[in-house]
């Protein structure tokens, strides 16, 4: 494993090339670089948070671009608590998270898309998406949702899911032509720690809010979903929107890197905030000449009443 001294990881190591054919068992599950986990929490996570908050800032304030974030995984793989411990401290004007669960009446009246459409972030602002379009891909076909939904039967064919991929693929080279980028993570999570997590959920009274039967349920398609997990991130990982298999086993480092994630894409739109109107910046210095004079004349007064006490 490569040793971290100075917290910077090289988030290349994660991120899926185009072309790339992916096999999850040869990506780690676990921390897999040698860094001081006391440090990454009191000192380099903070660091990035606070660069982050500060392209934020430029981001909105430009508004010319907005930047999408995809959390895809298995259960109890972390992604609300990535939401929470990442985005949660960036300025929440300017943070859409969205959560993507089972489909309502409405949305299955509407092609695949509509929800996700619906979801988008504004220009200037980042858009979190805890699950996404991406569950029309994985789950619909775990369950054989196409077969049991009002899209007309004779659209699905043999070749469906590879034009379901390129449609989805052609959507986000369309929102990255028009200036909305897009970054996917995988949070790889193996099988044991998902047990351990599950069981805490029951065993733990303060978690067995999050508890769910269907979590359980859908254990037991735990092979058939990492062959699917494969072929998506293969298919649809691209120069302009690519994905990133995170290690998700150690919380602490899952939000470090997805953190890092972060602040390189939104480094790599490199936002500015706006320069002024000339009619504006000389009314700006106006002001400014204006306050500093009034500054001048308290002081004076302030001086002019202690020495006539």
């Amino acid at each position: 494993m490569d040793e971290i001294k100075d917290g910077k990881v090289n988030i290349e190591r994660y991120r899926i090339k185009e072309g790339t054919k992916v096999n999850l068992k040869k990506y780690s599950t676990a921390c897999d670089v040698v860094i001081d986990k006391a440090k990454v929490k009191s000192l380099y996570f903070p660091e990035v948070i606070e660069k982050m908050k500060d392209l934020q800032e430029k981001l909105y304030a430009q508004d010319t671009y907005g930047l999408i974030i995809v959390l895809q995984a298995m259960d109890a793989a972390g992604k609300d608590g990535t939401v929470n411990h990442v985005f949660a401290n960036l300025d929440p004007g300017g943070v859409k998270v969205v959560s993507f669960k089972q489909p309502t009446s409405e949305e299955k009246d509407h092609d695949y898309m509509w929800r996700i459409n619906k979801a988008l972030p504004e220009r200037g602002d980042i858009g979190i998406f805890n699950r996404s379009q991406y569950e029309d891909v994985i789950v619909t076909r775990i369950h054989d949702l196409i077969h049991k939904g009002q899209l007309p039967q004779d659209l699905i064919h043999k070749d469906f899911w590879e034009e379901r991929y390129e449609q989805i693929n052609n959507w986000e080279k369309y929102l990255h032509q028009n200036g909305f980028q897009m970054v996917k993570i995988f949070l790889h999570v193996s099988k044991k720690e998902q047990q351990r997590r599950l069981m805490d959920r029951i065993i733990n009274q303060q978690k067995n809010w999050k508890f769910s039967m269907s979590d359980i349920n859908e254990r037991q398609y735990w092979d058939r979903y990492q062959e699917l997990y494969e072929e998506m991130i293969t298919k649809t990982s691209k120069d302009i929107s690519p994905w990133y298999i995170v290690p998700a086993d150690n919380k602490w480092y899952t939000r470090y890197v997805v953190a890092l994630i972060t602040l390189e894409a939104l480094k790599k739109i490199n936002p500015q905030f706006p320069k002024l109107a000339p009619e504006v910046q000389e009314q700006l210095e106006q002001f400014k000449k204006l306050i500093s004079e009034v500054d001048i004349k308290s002081l004076e007064e302030i001086k002019n009443s202690i020495d006539k006490k």
